[in-house]
């Protein structure tokens, strides 16, 4: 394909009442007009019986639309698991975990960490907007993934994402960033306040891009409901399949800049070949020293079967790949 440019907020309130030895006399009890009613929630969940017929509607639970798993470990000594820290397969029409390797063990998620970001912009963002690239967006490490944007450049929030996600700009993900919420700062507590929201609760993060810092971490878990909220928007399915995108927008000095980006995704660009039968409809791949090698995936099978695959922390590139098709066999036609 190729292109031209809730909070889940805490719902348990907790009330401590102080008793200070000495001072012979209780501190008062509070009273909450709206307090929490543990017999009517148990009616609601139908954890009580309830005469009341009237009660008894259907309730949607948190997780009814999730892969559940104990976190025990499932398929790992039938595959190449050693070459990786941390993985994961999630069918998405069955509600189950298929492939399990430490997928609650707090890992660095580097350029993972910009699924979150994009689903971020989708959610609250004008994709026509046009963003200025600040100083500090463009002050990017030379040796990292950027989209080559210099201080002053105009593009529109859509043009930043095809570069946050094929390109993997670290500079297109800090003008995102800065454009959706005013700075960094305060993008990064959307961001982890989405991901509590998801039930992403063993994440944190600090940056939009996914550069090192030991306070950004997340699980395969966490990632996998992280990603399967992405793509619910479709705007984000198209993000990660597309394999080739050219930008032309302005400069500092109005004058017009063009380039092309193409897609990190080894399968979308033909280098790497999935397993019969397994169609890969995208994903984001993720790099640093201390992540070592990541790669998030989205994938079809010949029933029509939608599945995420992770992969966090293998020893190189090609591990990867080979590591990832291990997984993606036991989803194909064999």
């Amino acid at each position: 394909m190729k292109c031209t440019g809730k909070n889940l907020t805490g719902l348990l309130l907790a009330v401590c009442v102080l008793s200070f030895p000495g001072c012979g006399k209780e501190a008062p009890r509070a009273v909450y007009a709206d307090a929490y009613d543990i017999y009517d929630t148990s009616k609601k969940y139908h954890l009580i019986d309830e005469d009341d017929s009237s009660l008894q509607s259907a309730t949607s639970y948190f997780a009814t639309d999730y892969c559940v798993s104990d976190g025990k470990n499932i398929g790992t000594e039938e595959t190449s698991s050693y070459v990786a820290e941390a993985s994961g397969v999630f069918n998405l029409n069955t509600k189950e975990v298929t492939y399990v390797q430490n997928i609650y063990k707090k890992m660095y998620p580097a350029s993972t960490t910009k699924i979150l970001t994009a689903y971020l912009a989708l959610k609250y963002g004008d994709l026509d907007a046009v963003y200025t690239v600040s100083e500090e967006a463009a002050d990017q490490a030379s040796d990292s993934s950027v989209c080559h944007l210099k201080a002053g450049d105009r593009l529109t929030l859509r043009q930043l994402l095809y570069g946050l996600m094929m390109q993997s700009g670290n500079d297109a993900a800090i003008a995102i960033a800065e454009g959706i919420s005013g700075d960094v700062d305060t993008f990064t507590k959307l961001m982890n306040q989405e991901a509590r929201a998801l039930g992403a609760t063993d994440s944190h993060f600090v940056n939009p891009n996914g550069l090192h810092d030991r306070q950004h971490y997340t699980t395969v878990y966490d990632l996998y409901l992280l990603f399967q909220a992405a793509i619910q928007e479709e705007g984000f399915r198209e993000l990660i399949h597309t394999t080739e995108y050219t930008v032309d927008y302005l400069d500092a000095l109005g004058m017009p800049m063009q380039q092309e980006w193409v897609s990190t995704n080894k399968y979308l660009m033909g280098t790497e070949t999935a397993p019969g039968g397994v169609t890969v409809l995208g994903g984001k791949t993720g790099t640093t020293n201390d992540a070592g090698y990541c790669l998030a995936l989205l994938s079809s099978n010949a029933k029509g079967e939608e599945i995420i695959s992770i992969i966090m922390k293998a020893d190189c590139r090609n591990n990867l790949y080979y590591y990832m098709n291990e997984l993606l066999y036991g989803f194909s036609d064999k």
